[in-house]
Parts: structure tokens; sequence; C-alpha cells
């Protein structure tokens, strides 16, 4: 017995250092989320506060989608920003700085009266804010603690972006209703602001560290080639990640920054707009997790493919909606396409940390989601600019299928994620 209790006692230990391991994992999951949540809220927020200020001062639709384009453009060029400052500052600096941006924005946002300071606040803070509590700093401190479970766990994290559009667009349409567009970005403001002491004080060193079981595990598939940015740059896998992660953005964000204004101008009253497609929430988290489970099932191309077909068929019953105007027809579009927002990030992300993986990953997959950014902030102000040369929404709907399938053909040619 005696010569047996030692052996009992390391078992143990390990047992309650591998759940010590789970517990932690699942916090920081739960707070990767929770900040997914806020940050893709409070940016996409700015869906419904539009029309508002577009009234308001008498702007085109060009001029104001001008500042959600913003947005998504310095969003994705500070991701690369983002990578190398958590891995030399670590993710406390990060996240804080990111909640500080997001509620110095939305109080300089409340006493804007020229569009140049909505570009600065809405459009640059909350776009660097976003970067900074975003997916990139989430991926990598995720990666420490799930390794090959990635995937899953990036999963939830981007569902975030329904669960953020569910809680805060119709939130946003009842502050604004209640109090105006001004007193609601006050609202934001002091709340994001509020939220940093209590992020201060939690524990990051021992979040940073990373679970022992993915940090220190030898992995005999595992050779580190030695990544630099510009190796990465030169390899086909890298403009293919990038380009899709483009014109994908493109295509969604063309219609996304338009789609309560236009469901709007349907027929739709604006709260029952802004929470349908705030509901597109609950959607994709179905749509998250089930094209990551596909992955597992069926092969990443396959569910990638799957995934984009399904987007086709929202943006063509969107189409169908400003001509017959129905509850079947707009269930089906915020299910088709908002399922689907995004459901494809958490495998591009996984191929990416994949093929480029090693010290410098991060800022390798930092410079890959500049693509997302650019192409968010190029769709978003094209969609205006068409609205506003078109009248309408015919070519702009065009335009985004165009693009969405643009988006899709790398997967279809591209050796490297061919496999």
């Amino acid at each position: 017995m005696d010569q047996n209790t030692p052996r009992e006692t390391s078992r143990e230990q390990a047992v309650r250092t591998q759940r010590d391991a789970v517990r932690t994992a699942l916090i920081v999951l739960g707070l990767c989320f929770t900040l997914a949540v806020l940050g893709r809220g409070l940016s996409e927020s700015f869906t419904v506060f539009l029309k508002p200020i577009s009234e308001n001062f008498g702007w085109d639709r060009a001029q104001v989608v001008s500042i959600y384009s913003l947005t998504w453009l310095i969003s994705g060029l500070t991701a690369p920003l983002v990578g190398r400052l958590f891995d030399h500052s670590g993710p406390r600096i990060v996240y804080a700085l990111g909640l500080f941006l997001l509620g110095s924005a939305f109080l300089i946002a409340a006493h804007a009266q020229a569009l140049w300071q909505f570009q600065l606040s809405i459009g640059l803070c909350v776009g660097i804010g976003v970067a900074f509590i975003g997916i990139v700093p989430n991926s990598i401190l995720l990666g420490r603690w799930f390794g090959p479970r990635l995937p899953t766990a990036m999963a939830v994290v981007y569902s975030a972006m329904g669960g953020g559009v569910l809680a805060l667009l119709p939130t946003s349409q009842l502050l604004i209703d209640h109090l105006g567009w001004r007193e609601a970005y006050q609202v934001y403001g002091f709340a994001a602001l509020g939220l940093l002491v209590p992020l201060l004080l939690l524990p990051w060193r021992m979040f940073a560290v990373g679970s022992p079981h993915v940090t220190k595990k030898t992995d005999p598939d595992f050779i580190d080639n030695g990544w630099t940015l510009v190796s990465a740059m030169r390899h086909h896998a890298f403009w293919a990640l990038f380009s899709t992660f483009f014109f994908t953005a493109v295509g969604m964000y063309s219609i996304a920054a338009q789609i309560v204004a236009y469901l709007i101008d349907a027929g739709f009253p604006p709260l029952q707009a802004a929470t349908a497609w705030g509901f597109s929430g609950v959607v994709l988290v179905f749509g998250m997790l089930g094209v990551s489970a596909l992955d597992g099932l069926i092969g990443r191309r396959p569910s990638v493919l799957l995934s984009y077909a399904i987007s086709i068929i929202g943006i063509v019953l969107l189409w169908l909606l400003q001509y017959y105007p129905n509850i079947i027809l707009l269930t089906g579009f915020v299910v088709c396409f908002g399922s689907m927002m995004g459901s494809r990030g958490p495998l591009i992300t996984a191929t990416a940390m994949k093929i480029f993986r090693g010290k410098r990953v991060g800022t390798i997959f930092g410079t890959i989601s500049i693509g997302s950014g650019l192409g968010s902030a190029f769709g978003s102000w094209s969609g205006g600019l068409i609205h506003d040369f078109t009248h309408g929404y015919n070519l702009l709907l065009v335009f985004a299928l165009a693009s969405v399938i643009l988006g899709m053909i790398p997967f279809l040619i591209v050796p490297a994620l061919r496999e």
C-alpha cells in the first residue's frame, strides 16, 4: 500500500492539474466571448444609428456609410499591430486599450457636429478598439488553451458576433426611441469605460501562460519552419486566405451596413427591422457551430463551400423582399444570410494558424486579417455609393453576390486550401 501511495498521489495531482486547466480554459473562452460580444455589438450598432444620424444632418447614404466603412478599414489595418502588441505586452494591455478606446469614442460621438468628428470617433477609435478586443487577440489567447480544439473554440467566439448583434441592435433602437441617438451613445460610452476596472483586476498573467497540456505538449507532427511575415507573404496560401477574407467581407458588408435601412425602405417598422436583423445573432450561433461541426464530418473544403451556397440563397431572398415584404421571406433571409455571417471565420482562422504556426503566427494572422478589414470597409462604402447612384438596391445586391462568389473561388482552385 505504501509503495502505491506516491503513484496514486501523482495520478491525483495530474487529474487535478488537468481539471484546473479545463476550468481556466473555459473561463478564458467565456471572457473572449464576452469581449467579442461587446466589440461586435457596439460596432454593428451603427447600422441602427445610420438613419437618425443621416436625417439629423441631412447627409446622403454614402457619407454616413463612410463612417462604418472607416471602422472596418481601421480595424483591419490595426490587426498586425494587435498581434505584435499581444506577443510583446500580453492580453491585459491589449484588451484594456480596446475598452478605453471604445468608451472614449462613443462619448466623443455623442457631441459630434461634423462628419469628420464621426469619422474620428466611430470610424477611427471604434475601429482600433474593436481590433484590440476582437478576433486576433482572441485567436492567439485561445490557441494557448485549446490547441487542436481551436476551431471549436473559435466557433464559439465567432458566434459572439451574433450575440452582440442580437443584444445591442434592438437595444440601440430602444435607446434611440426613448433617449435620442446622442444619449444612446453616452450610455454606451460610460458602459464600456465602466468595464475597465473589473477587466484590469483579472488574473491575466495566468491566462497568458496557457494550458500546460497545450503549450508544453510535444506534437510529433509539428515542424516550426521559422515563418516570418516576409516568407509567409511569398506563399500562395497567404494570399489565398487574404483574398477569401477580402472578397467575402466585401460581399457581406456591402449588404450588412444597410440591412436595417433596406428593411425600413421595404415597408417594415424600424423596431421590427432592427429586431429582425438582431435575431440573426441567434441563428448565427447555430451557423457557426454547425459549419465547425461539419468540418469534422465532411471536411473543411465542403463545409466552407456549403456555407457560401447558403449565403448566396440569403442574398436572393433579400432581393425578393423588396417586392414581396413578408415575414416568411424575412425569416428565410435572416436564417440563411444571418447564420452564415462570419461562419467561415473559425475555419479560415484555424487554417491560417495551422499553415503558419510558429513564433510569429500572431503577426502573420493579423496581417492576413487586413483582408477582412479592407473588404468590410470597401464593401460598405461601395454599397453606399451604389445606393446613392442608382437610388435602389438591385445593383448593390448583384455586386454583393459577385463578391461572395469571388471569396469562394480560392477554396475551389488553391491547392493549400483544397487540401
